[in-house]
């Protein structure tokens, strides 16, 4: 409540009208965040339009279309249902930058002033907003394209795009097999979606199916199966729509926006097409922030995000597939020849899970033997590959990433280092 205060606060401007969008995927807890949001948006005189369980790019796209000063997105995204989060986009449809979140929680600590009692905003819930996105999202489909013939399966992992992106495809033309698209509060991204693609991938080879759509929890990643049930990650896809858009003339700066997390191969294929990679900090905010300093108009993340400045402000998992769609109804060609654009360099991510223990400011990565097993990891790759180690910005967990032709020390690199984290977390449970 007091952060919808803060909020509120930092957006009033000098006129009579203050709007706000609030959107939110299908966790139990949404409830209990959007009524407290509410109170304390309508509290500092913001009126507050309600959207239900829409996908996070709806609420950007609505925000800006819908004239509001704030847009807030309720969603943990790929998280399980037991996390949420908060997501907040400016007027122009875009997330906040670090200076205002920064803004925002400065007036969180100090006293907040709060509107006249003439003055507070009303709250009301809109029905026709997932709808407006629904319309939106058909007009990205290239030209008069059609999905006829098509069967494909759409996997929601029980989130924010359940109602929205079958009857997308399906008003396109497509033979549609939804799954994950029966929520409960707490299966959201349970056994399915983006981040668990094993029942997508056997749904298409159950049904025959041409290919999969797998999204995640409020519908900004996405993964693509092909029909043998092999998956497609957001490497793949980006490779395909920056090809397909430098020979058309489409890619802004011939630049593709990826993070240091996206696969040498990758980056070796771009070169032979005369596409440059960008590369930022790991989380799609950072790619965003790249792709609008440098006017380039796509960008993205191996996890899933697509972003399209051309369609949407943030990452879009259906309107990215629907791209891979296209490709599909254009060139004649199934989904395996189009998913697999180039060969990987053999790359390994392990996770570890750690408590935070009586210590919330616990970072195992400051582990004095941890930052020894680093190093001597870094001197075993030298120039042969590359070790990326990061915390999860949402998770109490630390990834390990490395990069290297020689899969036996890609193994006993990653290990080591997982090990040594495991037990500097056993050491502070």
């Amino acid at each position: 409540m007091r952060l919808g205060s803060a909020v509120g606060r930092y957006f009033r401007r000098d006129k009579q009208e203050h709007r706000v969008v609030i959107g939110k995927d299908t966790r139990r807890s949404g409830y209990m965040l959007e009524n407290a949001l509410t109170a304390g948006l309508t509290s500092t005189g913001m009126d507050v339009f309600l959207l239900g369980p829409v996908p996070t790019p709806a609420v950007g796209l609505l925000t800006h279309s819908m004239r509001a000063d704030l847009g807030v997105m309720i969603s943990a995204s790929h998280n399980p249902h037991f996390d949420n989060g908060i997501k907040f986009f400016g007027p122009d449809g875009f997330k906040l930058s670090d200076d205002a979140e920064i803004e925002i929680e400065r007036i969180l600590r100090g006293e907040i002033a709060l509107c006249k009692p003439e003055s507070i905003g009303r709250a009301k819930r809109i029905e026709g907003g997932i709808w407006r996105y629904v319309e939106y999202a058909k007009t990205t489909f290239p030209g008069r394209g059609r999905l006829d013939g098509l069967k494909v399966v759409i996997d929601c992992a029980n989130g924010a795009a359940y109602r929205a992106a079958p009857d997308i495809l399906w008003e396109l033309g497509a033979e549609v097999i939804p799954i994950g698209v029966s929520p409960n509060g707490f299966n959201i991204n349970e056994g399915c979606g983006s981040t668990n693609t094993a029942l997508a991938a056997q749904t298409v080879l159950q049904h025959g199916a041409d290919m999969g759509i797998c999204l995640d929890g409020d519908a900004d990643r996405v993964m693509i199966i092909d029909e043998r049930g092999t998956v497609a990650d957001g490497d793949q896809i980006m490779g395909l729509i920056a090809s397909r858009w430098a020979r058309e003339g489409r890619l802004v700066g011939g630049t593709l926006v990826t993070t240091v997390m996206s696969n040498l191969g990758l980056e070796r294929f771009l070169t032979t097409q005369n596409i440059r990679m960008r590369r930022t900090g790991v989380g799609d905010r950072y790619v965003v922030e790249a792709m609008r300093a440098g006017g380039f108009n796509l960008g993205g993340e191996q996890s899933g995000h697509i972003v399209m400045t051309d369609y949407v402000t943030t990452g879009d998992g259906l309107i990215a597939g629907l791209q891979f769609l296209a490709a599909m109804v254009e060139t004649g060609k199934k989904a395996s020849e189009l998913a697999s654009v180039f060969e990987p360099c053999p790359q390994l991510l392990k996770n570890v899970r750690y408590s935070l223990g009586f210590n919330p400011g616990f970072n195992p990565l400051e582990d004095e033997k941890v930052q020894k097993s680093i190093q001597l990891a870094e001197a075993r790759l030298k120039d042969e590959g590359r070790l990326l180690i990061r915390k999860s910005g949402t998770e109490p967990l630390v990834r390990v990433m490395a990069e290297c032709e020689d899969a036996a020390m890609l193994e006993q690199v990653v290990n080591s280092i997982v090990s040594a984290v495991e037990k500097a977390a056993t050491r502070n449970a």
